[in-house]
């Protein structure tokens, strides 16, 4: 049996240090998610839910694309040792070949797309929306340059500038009646302004002669077995998008692909932040058992602790949060949005999971898994994009169970933690979000408010009895997450001194 390891030695400096990157990444995160909303209650306000739909296309499209224009190059220099200048030129080099040759197939191949979707407007769209794909290739190599320096500050800054220069070109262009082109524009541009100011702020260039095939061949068999897993998980998690899109109206699918999108916003945008700190953090102490299940366990334990009622939260408030913000025309949106949110309790803990399979694994495995997730998720779709959207929608939370589940139990194979000890971390959590989320709906039923006075009390409500609650039982996460704040502040209090 393995043994149940206590907090170890270090393990407390790493948390810091982690905790100190996901907090710049999370700061940008808000900040760019606030954007986000704001662009996000005016387009949808003014563009209709075909408009949309249509978008939902093609985001579902280059999405896919992306993730074969890197290749999985990126994060394999991220765990690199010591990459050199032949492998970063390599990268390049390869990443911006694939990228003109994909954005080629991809106009070309419109016309197609838009007969079997029945929009025509795809054909202009398409050679104008896809530019993204070049324009991310000329700076995936500074992104991980700057990734394994852990200067996660200047990355967060840089998100935030594309995000807002971006989110403001939107909301002109929406507001002077440019319809779905504002959001195109909004794509693209924030892509163009990152890679700008990546270029501006990373000293590495793609200089010398070394280059070649061998620095991508030495790094292929790690890069490809993650390629093929997110590329195969991009495109399942894409499935909806593309079937929904051509069974059901177009409407149908910008309703869906929203409640998506604003559940993403949410849970995808905050997992992203840890994810981009404890990969290369994880990293670095994987030889030390000890400290590498503790920091494991600890990561979970902080994220579940802010997610859970986020997302149980967003569930609880969704009718209200439609009617106040988004109005009459998107409440089609809600039923979606309440099961969808149902994700974000499942998502977390499967992508910390996956997290250490990358850190820890050859890669193999990661593939294997990825067969057999997909062989589930597979069956789900079978049974439920036929009966309804709806259904899709439930569909979505059983697949996020199951990931969770699998990946989970794969990653214990690296580590001295125990399943055991990891649900005991979570139970507390879960009981104590189940209860503010109970609070949160009986304050819906019996309160006679209006949307947006209601919608007010619901959240102070939520943030009542969820932080009373943690403090009553004294949840080991709710200690642990005053303490690093207290250390936050103190750090912050004397580098201003």
């Amino acid at each position: 049996m393995k043994p149940e390891p206590t907090d170890c030695e270090g393990a407390g400096a790493l948390r810091d240090k982690v905790t100190r990157g996901v907090a710049w990444n999370l700061a940008e995160k808000i900040g760019t998610t606030l954007m986000q909303l704001a662009v996000s209650l005016i387009i949808l306000r003014l563009l209709t839910q075909e408009d949309l739909g249509l978008m939902a296309i093609l985001t579902a499209v280059s999405a896919v694309l992306l993730v074969i224009v890197d290749s999985g190059f990126s994060q394999a220099l991220i765990c690199r040792r010591e990459p050199s200048q032949s492998d970063f030129k390599s990268v390049f080099l390869f990443n911006v070949g694939v990228s003109v040759a994909l954005y080629l197939l991809c106009v070309a191949a419109a016309p197609a797309a838009a007969r079997f979707y029945d929009m025509p407007e795809l054909v202009p769209l398409a050679p104008v929306f896809f530019l993204l794909l070049p324009v991310n290739a000329l700076c995936a190599v500074q992104n991980a340059i700057l990734t394994r320096q852990f200067r996660f500050a200047l990355l967060s800054k840089v998100t935030f500038v594309s995000w807002l220069i971006s989110g403001l070109t939107a909301i002109g262009l929406a507001l002077a009646g440019c319809g779905v082109w504002s959001v195109v524009a909004q794509r693209v541009l924030q892509m163009a302004v990152r890679a700008g100011l990546l270029w501006g702020f990373s000293e590495w260039r793609p200089s010398g002669r070394a280059y070649g095939v061998n620095p991508l061949r030495q790094m292929a068999r790690y890069s490809f077995s993650l390629m093929s897993t997110e590329l195969i998980t991009t495109i399942y998690n894409k499935i909806p998008q593309f079937v929904i899109g051509r069974l059901y109206p177009t409407a149908v699918l910008g309703a869906f692909d929203q409640a998506v999108k604003l559940k993403d916003q949410s849970v995808g945008s905050t997992m992203l932040s840890v994810q981009t700190v404890i990969f290369p953090a994880l990293a670095k102490v994987g030889s030390d058992a000890c400290r590498f299940a503790d920091s494991y366990r600890q990561i979970v334990m902080l994220v579940a602790y802010l997610l859970f009622p986020m997302m149980m939260g967003l569930s609880a408030v969704a009718p209200d949060l439609f009617a106040a913000l988004l109005g009459q025309k998107w409440m089609s949106a809600v039923p979606y949005f309440e099961v969808i949110c149902l994700v974000g309790l499942f998502y977390p803990v499967a992508m910390i999971a996956f997290t250490v399979l990358k850190v820890k694994s050859d890669g193999r495995i990661i593939l294997r898994i990825e067969f057999l997730k997909k062989g589930l998720m597979t069956l789900v779709f079978i049974a439920t994009i036929p009966v309804s959207v709806q259904a899709v929608a439930w569909g979505l939370v059983v697949i996020a169970f199951c990931e969770m589940a699998v990946n989970v139990a794969a990653s214990m194979r690296f580590t001295v933690l125990t399943i055991r000890r990891l649900l005991r971390t979570l139970l507390p959590i879960a009981c104590i979000t189940a209860a503010m989320y109970g609070a949160v709906r009986l304050t819906m039923r019996y309160l006679p408010f209006g949307d947006a006075g209601r919608l007010t009390v619901e959240i102070v409500v939520g943030i009542v009895v969820y932080v009373l609650l943690s403090a009553v039982f004294r949840l080991e996460a709710f200690r642990e997450t005053v303490a690093l704040v207290k250390r936050q502040i103190g750090q912050s209090s004397s580098s201003t001194m």
